[in-house]
């Protein structure tokens, strides 16, 4: 089932500038937020149900919520860093439709009372990066972003800020060490950033999809938009497809489609003759599931009940076609890589465990070593500053589960290769 919000529109000639926007009724929910008061905004998000979209899926209105109450500097950042594997939905929104995206930013700082916003961009998005600082400055000139918006007494600050290439800094606290110029390693928490963030002041963060979703909500009315989607997965999703299927790219879902509509009715499917082996539901840190799945409900729920969990709503499918190992080296491998080094487990499990599985690749293992790198998995799972080291066990984890077999197999035959012809990858 497919219902447009934030891709009603997307691929309108011009969209990226005001002109086009406004045309297209852009702005229009701010002008209807502030003829409300921030409470009863932050009432509509509420009662809209809307869960974070950049992963953790927390709600946002209840986020807001947590900002204390008071005239201290407050802070709303947009995380932009969309460095997950599989993941490029906000790249497509930011380079088609930025103003809806600012539009939800000042709407959103109006509600948590925040003066100050910045949007810390991917650094290898140069072209969306360009075309945000003209918008930005768009928006100035027309009075959307500056001092008393608009006549409401409200006022913001919008900086874009480009970070330099580290996925560690979509962790959200890595991401604020970074906005204030330091090396981008995660913070202890607690304090949270709603209550000690950017600066040292409280900080509501949130991902690109979910503050382009706030003018949608306040033209709809937070209740009707808590109808679309399923009972704790309220309104769509972008969801990004890629891998083996025959259409890849960005779909609008509403939360709730089954999986299959949107891996074979949407997607393609994987080429002809082949079937799909394995798929990562929500970037390469959520776990894999198996074709068994394809009819598990697409929505938060759902998918943390079938054993992995809807994250980034980016859809890697793996077909028949291809080893799990070069799967499993691959994720392990980019973890490895991406770790900042801060604490153990995550350095050193991340880094132990692409050499066990180049041992499997080589044909040094036994069985019992996809026992012990299980378990490592389950000692890295809960143990780190940030969820990177979870990202890298939660899916080598669920490859062991669903694919032991297999894996034993290639220790097999890799352990009967000659010699000569065994490559490390």
């Amino acid at each position: 089932m497919t219902e447009k919000l934030l891709f009603a529109d997307i691929d309108e000639p011009g969209l990226h500038t005001l002109g086009v926007y406004e045309r297209r009724g852009g702005y229009a929910s701010l002008r209807k937020a502030f003829s409300m008061t921030p409470e009863d905004v932050l009432a509509e998000l509420e009662a809209s149900g809307l869960r974070g979209r950049g992963g953790a899926g927390f709600q946002m209105g209840k986020k807001v919520s947590f900002l204390p109450k008071g005239s201290m500097e407050k802070y709303l950042v947009c995380n932009a860093d969309e460095s997950e594997p599989g993941t490029f939905k906000d790249r497509e929104l930011m380079q088609k439709s930025p103003h809806m995206l600012i539009e939800g930013i000042v709407i959103a700082s109006y509600a948590a009372g925040a003066q100050r916003s910045f949007i810390y961009i991917r650094g290898e998005y140069v072209l969306q990066a360009d075309v945000l600082d003209a918008a930005l400055a768009e928006a100035r000139e027309a009075g959307f972003i500056g001092e008393d918006i608009l006549g409401s007494r409200h006022s913001l600050s919008l900086v874009l800020h480009r970070g330099a290439g580290a996925y560690i800094c979509g962790e959200e606290t890595a991401l604020l060490d970074s906005l204030e110029g330091k090396r981008g390693n995660p913070r202890l928490k607690p304090p949270f950033p709603a209550n000690q963030g950017l600066y040292q002041g409280p900080t509501l963060i949130n991902n690109v999809e979910t503050l382009s979703t706030v003018p949608v909500i306040i033209r709809m009315g937070g209740a009707e938009y808590a109808k679309l989607g399923a009972e704790s997965s309220t309104g769509t999703k972008l969801v990004s497809v890629s891998g083996h299927v025959q259409r890849p790219g960005n779909y609008e879902v509403v939360l709730g489609t089954p999986s299959r509509e949107i891996i074979y009715g949407l997607a393609g499917g994987p080429p002809e003759g082949r079937e799909v082996k394995c798929w990562f539901p929500g970037g390469s840190s959520a776990p894999v599931l198996t074709a068994e799945h394809l009819d598990v409900s697409y929505d938060f729920d759902s998918l943390a009940k079938a054993g992995s969990m809807l994250g980034s709503g980016a859809i890697i499918v793996v077909d028949d076609s291809t080893p799990i190992l070069d799967v499993a080296l691959k994720v392990a491998k980019f973890y490895q890589h991406e770790s900042c080094g801060k604490c153990t487990p995550c350095r050193e499990g991340t880094n132990w465990t692409v050499k066990m599985l180049q041992r499997i690749e080589l044909g040094e293992a036994t069985p019992m070593d996809l026992e012990i790198m299980a378990s490592v998995q389950d000692h890295i799972m809960g143990n780190c500053l940030c969820v990177l080291g979870d990202a890298m066990a939660m899916p080598i984890s669920s490859i062991i589960s669903h694919f032991k077999e297999e894996l034993e197999a290639h220790m097999e035959r890799a352990r009967l290769r000659p010699a000569e012809t065994l490559v490390s990858a």
